[in-house]
């Protein structure tokens, strides 16, 4: 017959095939899995180890035959992924306890791992204890991407995996950013729910105080730990562990995934770009530990320069929390109570799973000890039946119809060696048949008894504490960012400020220009380089902001104190070099503001097109500048005056054409 063709709009036909891939990367590529805390291809990864036997106690082997057995058995992608996600598992500085043991160069903050022929690898205790009791039943099985293999889709995961080593990964219209935390906090927190249902999050904070990165640091307020607890989301500031001593500023540890190497770069090019006065010179003396030291220039306020350091480089750095997990195959954001509740969810099925498996394989080891046993008891008559049969199968039914045995026991007695009839094995099978009957009796009291499990999964995790369980790395601070506020290091004074044409711009103090009686001749107030003219000066205090407005129509904030000083004779630094400025945007009005409480801002642009915006729209200042106003096609923004909201505005061409307004006739806009 001849094939049907079906015509489809092809808008419809993307949007279908495009939710397959979004779905395909959000469920087998790029979100953890809320009960073991893996990724698809970490877990492939541990389950080939586990098949390669390469325990904790056995020698590491080959990378590249790691990656090989899990490429061709699990995980149909490049071999390049594998090895980079067996690599970070492997990684002291990436994962707060690691899975993986690596034998040679596995990488670092500054530079990448060697290739997979030349590295070693196998598996840690710690992950043994996540693949423990897999052979028993205790999760689903799946088969892999060509129906040949069989893998687990989740794995038992003694270990709160999630939240202890945390995970990261961009899927398609979402994202995941769980940072990892100390043991024995998420293991406190756990009992704690265990030992009471009802705990709120309120409570749990007790017990875990916050993210633990692996590279320590210090993290700065508790506002971000509690939102990110109670909502899913927050925002946490880490910072470096610093020391000041002897004019030296010593770094010991760094924010966590900061590279040493762009860190230095970054503190090197504010040096030379100057934006940052007082650095005489910066050493990397790092061995196995951190340690990068910065020394001083004299005359220069350590607690200054560090606090710069702070606002402008990856000293400080700001962590976004996102806790999305897969639970049941369905992405979800969750709270830390949430991904608790789903690890102890997890575990009472395993447990329970597990109890069953060995609840029915001692009732099958006993139902053959009673057979054997029951054997021996007639050993003479089983022995005759046995030689006067003539077949296998003969003396099968001859035990099952003549001694009341089942098709199991009668396989029992046959495969039975002739040393189990010394009164030596005999004694053995009644021994063991009481065993057997006093484990049958306790694992059903178990399975009879939700407390009885509870209690085993607190005795495991209490076996993990003891054994993994460490120090916190990570310092707190308590209260609201306690570091010294770099403004109130700096004594306020009025300022100069002049801006040039060509985008120049330069702070210097107001006692600079000395007041001069009729028939001076002035000063010379800025050095400008030729067809460069100064546009713009004006006085402010070096503790106000500065609204600086581009001709793209973005707005930067900036303080005053973090303009470049010059002296009179200087012509300032480029403002493309002080704000984030983009490909041929250049500042056309600078505003001092003092309070954003009263006032309005009018816009107004090369087109004619004026708008009106109360201040206090731009009291929360954004590293990287806003959109302040929106732009039409070859438009742009030429001027920016702050208003009373009863002023008369005049706004001239260059034609010398004028119109005059009150500026009430301007509608407010956001």
């Amino acid at each position: 017959m001849p094939e049907e063709i079906q015509t489809r709009v092809i808008q419809e036909e993307m949007k279908d095939n495009y939710i397959d891939y979004a779905m395909s990367v959000i469920t087998s590529r790029a979100l953890p899995d809320v009960h073991d805390g893996l990724k698809p291809v970490h877990r492939r990864i541990l389950y080939t180890m586990h098949e390669m036997g390469l325990t904790a106690n056995k020698p590491t082997i080959k990378s590249a035959r790691i990656v090989g057995e899990t490429m061709g058995k699990y995980h149909p992608h490049g071999n390049l992924a594998v090895y980079d996600s067996l690599v970070r598992m492997a990684q002291e500085f990436s994962l707060r306890y690691p899975l993986v043991k690596g034998q040679g160069n596995f990488g670092s903050t500054e530079f990448n791992a060697a290739a997979d022929r030349y590295t070693e690898a196998k598996m840690t205790k710690l992950a043994e204890e996540m693949l423990e009791d897999l052979d028993k039943e205790t999760v689903p099985i799946g088969r892999n991407y060509d129906n040949s293999l069989d893998e687990p889709l989740v794995l038992p995961s003694k270990v709160p995996n999630l939240l202890v080593n945390g995970s990261s990964g961009i899927a398609v219209g979402m994202a995941t950013n769980i940072p990892p935390h100390n043991l024995n906090e998420v293991i406190s927190a756990i009992t704690a729910m265990i030992d009471n249902p009802e705990t709120t999050i309120q409570q749990l904070l007790d017990h875990i105080k916050g993210p633990d990165f692996p590279t320590g640091g210090i993290i700065s307020g508790t506002y971000g730990i509690q939102e990110a607890y109670a909502s899913g989301r927050g925002k946490i500031i880490i910072k470096s562990k610093v020391t000041v001593e002897d004019r030296m500023i010593i770094i010991t540890e760094i924010p966590y995934q900061v590279s040493k190497t762009m860190l230095i770069e970054g503190i090197a090019d504010l040096v030379r770009e100057k934006r940052i006065e007082g650095i005489a010179d910066i050493r990397d003396e790092s061995a196995k530990d951190t340690r990068i030291v910065i020394k001083l220039k004299k005359d220069f306020d350590p607690d200054i320069i560090l606090n710069q350091l702070y606002a402008h480089t990856l000293l400080k750095i700001s962590y976004g929390i996102i806790m999305i997990a897969l639970q049941d195959g369905q992405p979800k954001l969750m709270n830390l109570r949430d991904i608790l509740q789903a690890y102890l969810t997890h575990r009472k099925r395993v447990v329970t799973k597990r109890t069953q498996f060995n609840l029915r394989k001692a009732e099958e080891r006993k139902h053959i000890v009673e057979g054997l046993s029951a054997a021996i008891a007639n050993i003479d008559a089983v022995i005759a039946l046995i030689k006067k049969s003539r077949a296998l199968e003969e003396a099968r039914q001859g035990l099952m119809t003549g001694h009341q045995l089942t098709d199991i026991q009668a396989n029992a007695i046959l495969d039975m060696k002739l040393s189990k009839l010394t009164s030596l094995e005999t004694e053995k099978l009644n021994k063991e048949h009481k065993e057997l009957l006093h484990t049958i009796t306790e694992l059903q009291s178990i399975l009879a008894s939700e407390e009885r499990i509870k209690d085993i999964i607190k005795m495991e995790l209490h076996e993990l504490m003891e054994k993994y369980g460490d120090a916190r790395r990570t310092v707190i601070e308590s209260g609201e960012e306690q570091e010294v506020v770099q403004e109130l290091l700096i004594q306020e004074e009025d300022i100069v400020i002049t801006l040039t044409q060509s985008g120049y711009i330069k702070q210097l103090p107001l006692t600079e220009y000395r007041q001069q009686k009729r028939g001076g001749k002035g000063v010379i107030g800025a050095g400008t380089k030729e067809e460069d003219t100064v546009t713009d000066i004006f006085i402010t205090s070096n503790h106000h902001y500065l609204l600086s407005f581009t001709n793209k129509g973005r707005v930067h904030w900036i303080k005053a104190y973090e303009l470049p000083e010059g002296s009179r004779y200087a012509r300032g630094k480029s403002l493309a070099n002080v704000l984030q400025l983009g490909e041929n945007e250049k500042v056309s009005t600078i505003l001092p503001v003092a309070s954003f409480a009263e006032g309005n801002l009018l816009f107004v642009t090369c087109k004619g097109i004026v708008k009106k915006t109360k201040l206090e729209e731009f009291s929360n200042p954004r590293r990287g500048g806003i959109v302040a106003l929106n732009l039409k096609e070859q438009d742009e923004l030429i001027a920016v005056l702050q208003t009373k909201g009863e002023q008369e505005i005049i706004i001239a061409s260059k034609e010398g054409q004028a119109v005059r307004f009150n500026e009430e006739k301007v509608s407010i806009m956001g």
